[in-house]
């Protein structure tokens, strides 16, 4: 008798999650730890996998649907086979009549009765853009997402409602904003592809000219306003959380920004003659490491700016540990993953890490883990050319830091000569509940003595 797979547990104050895609079929057998859907959370994308071994005999949600922890998701036949497995090939092939298909002849007849008449053939498909990450690098590309009409296609019949698809469509189809369970499978058993993606976004695209009949302009939909046409998308749950939070730090915190320059010609020459070394280790080596461990070494000596505040017992909480977390622009929003224990780490080590969690950014593998407990967070927006700006408290952080991107400026050297050095902007806002601008000063000011003196970072231990 099938038995329920619920929604785990997904961390801490998280009691629900917004389906991003099914990753099996009805009929599909499974193992224990197999991936069976993505879900979405105010702050992570994570896999859940199936708790036993079986067969998927019902699937209880669909993409976009909100989901509670502890409500059932599948109905799966615990060590059950697959029903086409166990006989000879011989027997599925001589039962092609009955009209109601059982379970049993699970691949053939998931696939359409007949396929639709093949489209055009499809253009080379555009490359799938990298997302921007903080690392104190050259502009990220942009990405334009392709608009779908609602309704533009037929919607397949209940055999198609699991969207089987494989990884890469469901990037693609991420991607250019298109819902899967719209798209009629071409593929093997009944699998859609790439081509299916693309073929549906050009029907789409053509069909979408036509204004909508009621005038409504739902979400995914487009439409228009007094000014002109306009395309409605609903915001997404990690969207919404950062929302939630900017309005949160801008309201309930007073916060002010120090802006300042340091020059930052010597630790680029290092980076210079060190990169090739890390780049015989596979990693990339760029500011970010230098500047992380230099934070780590102003935090220790100002704890003011590595606290967090607590109102209600009217406490300040100092950190004994330095964790730092640095933004990464990703493609399903900001991201903050955490480095932990920086000050007891040298560059190399640092640079590894930043590695490490860069990569799971970007393949929107970040769990709550790598996202909770910092102390202190770095903003980049040098890599899209910005300067200075003013970014907003983390919190229960007390303090953030923006960089900008370095340029070549005059700069006052010696005794009084000027040269072209390259220069780094920082922007530090800091919560005055806690942090007086005297401290946040100092603290900047130390921050610019070990940027500007790189050899002290490589001794620091």
């Amino acid at each position: 008798m099938p038995s329920e797979i619920k929604l785990p547990s997904l961390g801490e104050n998280i009691d629900s999650g917004d389906v991003l895609s099914v990753l099996v079929s009805e009929g599909d057998t499974v193992t224990v730890d197999q991936d069976l859907l993505e879900i979405e959370t105010d702050k992570a994308t994570m896999p859940v996998p199936s708790p036993e071994a079986g067969t998927i005999t019902k699937i209880l949600v669909g993409e976009g649907d909100t989901v509670k922890v502890g409500a059932p998701i599948f109905e799966i036949e615990a060590g059950a086979a697959a029903p086409a497995a166990a006989p000879e090939p011989a027997p599925p092939a001589s039962e092609p009549e009955p009209e109601p298909a059982p379970q049993a002849a699970a691949p053939a007849p998931a696939a359409p009765p007949a396929p639709e008449p093949a489209a055009p053939a499809p253009v080379a498909p555009s490359p799938v853009p990298t997302p921007a990450v903080a690392a104190l690098e050259p502009a990220q590309q942009a990405h334009t997402p392709v608009t779908v009409a609602a309704g533009a296609v037929d919607t397949p019949g209940d055999g198609h409602s699991s969207a089987a698809a494989g990884p890469a469509v469901r990037r693609l189809a991420r991607e250019l904003g298109v819902d899967l369970r719209r798209v009629r499978p071409n593929g093997a058993a009944g699998r859609i592809t790439e081509e299916d993606v693309q073929a549906y976004v050009r029907q789409s695209n053509q069909r979408a000219q036509a204004p909508s009949p009621t005038g409504v302009t739902p979400p995914g939909a487009v439409g228009s306003d007094s000014q002109g046409a306009v395309r409605v998308e609903k915001m997404s749950r990690m969207r919404q959380a950062i929302a939630r939070n900017m309005v949160a730090s801008y309201t309930t915190i007073p916060q002010l920004t120090n802006f300042d320059d340091v020059d930052v010609s010597e630790l680029e020459k290092i980076r210079k003659q060190s990169k090739d070394d890390y780049a015989a280790r596979g990693l990339k080596l760029t500011q970010l490491p230098f500047l992380v461990k230099a934070i780590a070494g102003a935090l220790k000596k100002h704890p003011v700016v590595n606290a967090s505040v607590d109102m209600e017992q009217s406490t300040v909480i100092y950190k004994e540990y330095v964790n730092i977390g640095v933004a990464v622009d990703s493609e399903r929003g900001l991201v903050v993953p955490v480095l932990r224990d920086v000050d007891r780490m040298s560059i190399s080590q640092i640079a590894s890490e930043l590695d490490r969690i860069v990569t799971k950014a970007r393949e929107g593998s970040l769990t709550l883990e790598d996202m909770q407990g910092g102390t202190f967070t770095i903003s980049n927006m040098g890599a899209v050319g910005g300067t200075y700006s003013t970014p907003l408290i983390n919190s229960p952080e007390v303090a953030i830091l923006l960089v900008g991107r370095s340029r070549m400026l005059p700069w006052v050297v010696g005794d009084g000569a000027i040269e072209p050095r390259l220069v780094m902007p920082l922007s530090l806002t800091y919560d005055h509940r806690v942090v007086d601008g005297a401290d946040a000063a100092r603290f900047v000011n130390d921050l610019k003595g070990l940027l500007a003196a790189p050899g002290r970072l490589l001794l620091a231990p």
